[in-house]
């Protein structure tokens, strides 16, 4: 009996051993190629998962035509870093007038275009946490040549701040990053040889294209105290070509946006005389009998906004009013949806630190718009309506 129990048993035992592995091999029969195709999901959904990664949002911080005078330089200024500082932000970018346009008597800080200046504006951008972006304005090198900035040679104060600012393809700033660089020799030096548009630069971060272009009020260099037509004619087209390729490099990485840092308010229509050259919105031509430095541009320009599609912003300064409005049109007179124009804050100098504010922009390129704006008011700066 014990016997045939146990051979019961081990027939059983046999049975099961053999059911389960019928099922086993069954299992593995049918899973195969379900795993498979699970496998080919997951690679799918890994991609998209680190594609969303790639392009999680971030923030950037906007300033620009400042210090214009001394509290704005020792107080003013400083408040506005370790406010800039306090926040997470990738990068900063100023976008030029390292000072006011003319010189100051007894002034404590540098108002003049003598090397301390720019000694000044290096100890700001490196006391930054984040990266730091620059991009030169009119008061800094071109307007330089006036008697109450010192009676430089412009184009000397240019090579100064690319010899100071630009020798290498990082940007300033504790956390610097690295940008491609204009290498081709373009532009015009002071001893009138061409040389690398080097402060023009560009870089890329989490799906969305920068990049910094070299164009100036005063007329984009046409006028004022000595105007330099040869110096305009190598550094437009200079800026015109880097323009272009940063659009078809956003296209070649299929960015999601591009964001454009310069000094000039070109003016965009016939909308305000008291702040920006006057221009017809569909020719682009200026009307206001002042030698046009822009116009050649701001036609390239439309042409790859309209050809690109998605959102393209042009961050500038020069004419001191903070907005962020749609001011471009096509030659129809109709509004290019894609473009915002975005001013930052600045001067005010009769005001002390009033206007000594920046932007922080939310950048996000898996969202439509991509860029979306928090006016920054520093607390320590405020004049009109002390904190609370």
């Amino acid at each position: 009996m014990m016997m045939r129990h146990d051979d019961r048993s081990g027939l059983n035992a046999r049975r099961w051993v053999c059911t389960v592995g019928f099922l086993l091999v069954s299992a593995c029969l049918t899973i195969i190629p379900v795993a498979g195709a699970r496998a080919d999901d997951d690679r799918d959904g890994d991609r998209d998962r680190d594609r969303r990664e790639e392009r999680s949002p971030y923030a950037i911080g906007l300033w620009g035509d400042l210090p214009y005078s001394d509290v704005q330089a020792l107080t003013g200024v400083p408040n506005l870093i370790a406010d800039m500082n306090k926040h997470d932000l990738a990068f900063t970018a100023h976008d030029g007038d390292l000072k006011a346009g003319s010189g100051t008597a007894g002034s404590v800080a540098p108002s003049t275009c003598s090397d301390a200046l720019y000694v000044q504006a290096l100890g700001y951008f490196n006391s930054l946490r984040a990266a730091a972006i620059f991009t030169p304005g009119d008061n800094d090198w071109t307007d330089c040549d006036r008697p109450a900035n010192g009676s430089f040679s412009s184009r000397e104060r240019l090579d100064h701040e690319r010899q100071l600012f630009f020798s290498t393809p990082f940007s300033l700033g504790q956390h610097p990053i690295k940008q491609q660089v204009q290498q081709d020799k373009l532009c015009l030096n002071h001893l009138n040889q061409l040389t690398a548009c080097v402060e023009n630069r560009r870089w890329a971060m989490k799906g969305v294209v920068y990049a910094t272009l070299n164009i100036q009020g005063s007329c984009n260099n046409l006028c004022d105290t000595l105007p330099d037509p040869a110096e305009f004619a190598a550094r437009n087209p200079a800026v015109i070509l880097w323009m272009q390729q940063t659009f078809d490099y956003a296209k070649a990485i299929d960015a999601a946006a591009i964001m454009f840092i310069s000094q000039a308010d070109p003016g965009w229509d016939l909308s305000d005389a008291t702040r920006a050259p006057l221009r017809d919105p569909k020719t682009l031509a200026e009307t206001d009998g002042q030698p046009d430095g822009f116009q050649a541009f701001l036609l390239a320009l439309r042409d790859q906004v309209v050809a690109f599609r998605k959102p393209v912003a042009y961050v500038h300064g020069d004419s001191h009013y903070f907005r962020v409005d749609r001011p471009f049109q096509d030659s129809q007179g109709r509004r290019l949806e894609n473009f915002l124009r975005v001013e930052t804050f600045g001067d005010n100098q009769a005001n002390g630190t009033n206007d000594v504010m920046w932007l922080k922009v939310w950048v996000d390129a898996r969202s439509r718009e991509v860029f979306s704006f928090q006016p920054q008011i520093v607390p320590a700066n405020r004049i009109a309506v002390p904190a609370p």
